[in-house]
């Protein structure tokens, strides 16, 4: 089985680069199953039901949150009733949403986690422990088992990687916005990502108007970050070769798509 992950979509750019790479990614690759992490797809904070159906719509299976889900009101209107939407799991009890889905492919199941770090991040439930329950519930029913957590600390995410080798499919960060060169599969069969990177502005900071980030570094105030509607754009994307039957990770590539790197079909 081929899945395929595109990394944080970030704004208006980010959501067009999706639109129009997509299909052409899938033309390339010919995944099973596509996930895309929206937490920023909203204006760079959090994600609307529009925006959640177009994700659908344009050919993703799943779409994964992290630490700006809640930034946009609209989300408490629609979690409940968004079967393909994943938010951290390791939010306290009784928080809207699911922190782990199915998404079916013929006659195989897909198992999609996602996850947030503690470290450097506002204070969640154990992710590891959290880990533990939900891999568990999910291996009852499919070896095929992907984890995007969105962390910052990069220990923190290989930690966790190292901590589930063997036992789920892959883990894949996400949340830091530059793509990582650390592609590679643990020993037992776990594929790995320290950070699948973004999908939006190519010229800004993190996907944010570099100006405003400048100023906050040089004054130490209060800044708001917008995103850029203009200029070059990138996407950030992961393509992992699965066993249909072990679950275990057969290969896993980058994609990265700007004017740097331009995309060959």
């Amino acid at each position: 089985m081929k899945l395929l992950f595109i990394g944080d979509v970030v704004g208006s750019p980010g959501r067009d680069m999706l639109k129009e790479y997509l299909p052409r990614i899938k033309e390339k690759y010919k995944p099973h199953i596509t996930i895309v992490n929206g937490e920023n797809s909203a204006g760079g904070r959090g994600i609307t039901e529009k925006i959640y159906r177009e994700f659908l719509e344009w050919g993703a299976q799943a779409v994964t949150l992290g630490n700006h889900a809640w930034d946009n009101r609209d989300i408490f209107e629609f979690i409940e009733s968004a079967k393909n939407l994943v938010r951290p799991a390791n939010f306290p009890k009784g928080t809207p949403g699911e922190g782990l889905k199915y998404v079916r492919f013929n006659q195989l199941e897909v198992a999609i986690i996602n996850l947030q770090g503690r470290t450097f991040m506002p204070p969640l439930d154990d992710p590891f422990e959290k880990a533990e329950e939900l891999v568990e519930e999910a291996r009852r029913r499919t070896p095929i088992i992907f984890v995007d957590f969105h962390a910052e600390a990069t220990s923190e995410k290989q930690a966790l990687s190292w901590f589930l080798d063997g036992r789920v499919s892959a883990v894949i960060g996400t949340h830091t916005h530059v793509q990582t060169a650390d592609n590679r599969i643990l020993p037992g069969g776990t594929g790995y990502l320290s950070d699948v990177g973004m999908t939006g502005p190519y010229d800004g900071i993190l996907g944010m108007e570099r100006e405003a980030v400048i100023h906050r570094f040089l004054t130490s105030l209060p800044t708001r970050f917008e995103v850029p509607k203009e200029g070059r754009t990138v996407l950030s994307a992961a393509i992992l070769d699965i066993d249909e039957k072990s679950g275990s990770c057969k290969k896993i590539d980058r994609i990265l798509i700007n004017e740097d790197n331009p995309f060959f079909h």
